[in-house]
């Protein structure tokens, strides 16, 4: 990723000398697991973690350009640094044992960090959910008016989407907490299980069930997935957010903050700028999800056709990600709300929203739906073109007056009725997992 778009933390743990120290890690850890099974000699690994090693990731790539292999130039790296005892790394061990174990540790390191992150957007969310419980506002179908919600309950559909999303990640985040040290086809041939079991418990991984020569990438593809449906669930609130700012709408908007300008040529502009750059990145994230599922399909028991792919998208993705929830964060914490526009666009049909209400008190009293349906369509089309109110023509209308006394019709014109649940619903949405 870009440095635009890259937490601090998210540009270390994907850096050269970080993937470098994982694989050291892993071959540290294999090396202690062959010691305790009496295949190396004992203290060899202490002796190479004594030498406090810094890798040379400019070295290392150097190598690699005579070798045409990275993990070869790796080791060949650590020999010139460690001497003789670094003889006893890789011992019975493949390559990929070494990259898809280490893959493991940093995948999960960092979504561990995305589910921090996920936790902080979930609690502003909360936050603003329980402030605007009660704060009415029109509910919309095709982007039309329909009936009354509020805008906590807007709010409560994305605390609880984001809260899915979460509970997908933590799945996926122990789906792919798994290694291999197994060997070439990952058939223990110069190694065992048990060694095997011991050195990825060292790194905090399980031991992938069946490995061929490498760890079955449906799991990766599962932790895609996940990624993505966490930065759809952003997007989908960032898009609701830009309706919101509609100069139209005016029911909510990003904080606009002192100094910052909104266009270079027109002084009043205001734009929902982190909107549209979540609405952006969520399609970067998006992206990975294919060649992740097509990396699934090596050739037998592997092949390196997702090698290349999986150094692009395992950073772009998890980068991208936790740069989203940072800023999304920061957009629901600081949306400015305005309650008295929520009104007056709650107004503006002059209650048609209240339409169902009207329908079902006439089917109640003896209406066939799809008659008691016209009635109340042909009402509200009259007030749709200027021709009165919704609740003039109502009572104007013989018919309804027939089934509905004034009285009775007023009622029915009730916001708090229509409201009435929705404290539950996003006490609901609070309480969930």
């Amino acid at each position: 990723m870009i440095p635009r778009y890259t937490p601090a933390d998210f540009a270390e743990l994907w850096s050269s000398r970080a993937r470098y120290a994982a694989w050291l890690e892993v071959e540290l850890a294999a090396c202690e697991a062959m010691e305790e099974a009496g295949h190396v000699p004992s203290g060899t690994a202490a002796s190479l973690r004594g030498k406090n090693l810094v890798l040379d990731p400019a070295r290392i790539e150097e190598i690699e350009k005579t070798t045409k292999h990275d993990i070869i130039a790796f080791l060949t790296h650590v020999e010139e640094l460690a001497g003789e005892p670094a003889r006893w790394l890789h011992l019975g061990m493949t390559s990929s044992d070494v990259l898809d174990s280490s893959l493991a540790v940093l995948l999960t390191k960092a979504t561990d960090a995305i589910l921090v992150r996920t936790d902080a957007f979930i609690e502003a969310l909360v936050t603003r959910a329980m402030e605007h419980a009660k704060t009415p506002m029109i509910g919309r179908s095709h982007g039309i008016h329909a009936e009354p919600i509020t805008f906590g309950l807007a709010l409560a559909g994305h605390l609880a989407e984001t809260k899915r999303a979460r509970t997908r990640l933590r799945a996926a985040r122990t789906e792919i907490a798994v290694g291999k040290i197994a060997g070439a086809v990952g058939t223990y041939a110069h190694l065992t299980p048990a060694i095997e079991a011991r050195a990825l418990g060292k790194l905090g991984l399980g031991a992938e069930t069946v490995s061929t020569q490498v760890v079955a990438r449906d799991r990766h593809a599962a932790l895609f997935s996940a990624l993505a449906l966490l930065a759809a669930a952003i997007e989908r609130l960032a898009t609701n957010v830009r309706h919101w700012q509609r100069t139209e709408v005016a029911e909510a908007e990003e904080r606009f903050t002192v100094g910052q300008k909104g266009s270079s040529a027109m002084p009043h502009k205001r734009n929902p700028i982190a909107s549209e750059n979540l609405c952006g990145l969520a399609r970067v994230v998006r992206a990975a999800v294919t060649p992740a599922l097509e990396d699934i399909a090596l050739w037998h028991e592997r092949d390196i056709s997702h090698s290349s792919v999986e150094r692009m998208i395992a950073p772009d993705a998890t980068t991208t990600t936790a740069y989203m929830l940072d800023r999304a964060t920061q957009l629901v914490a600081g949306l400015v709300v305005y309650p008295e526009n929520l009104k007056k666009n709650l107004d503006k049909t002059g209650g048609l929203f209240f339409s169902e209400a009207i329908l079902l008190a006439l089917v109640k009293k003896g209406r066939p739906r799809q008659k008691a349906y016209e009635l109340v369509q042909k009402s509200a089309m009259r007030a749709f073109s200027g021709d009165g109110t919704f609740r003039e023509n109502l009572g104007a209308d013989p018919d309804i007056q027939a089934l509905l006394d004034p009285d009775e019709l007023s009622r029915l014109f009730d916001l708090d009725h229509a409201l009435a649940h929705v404290d539950v619903i996003v006490r609901r949405a609070i309480e969930s997992e």
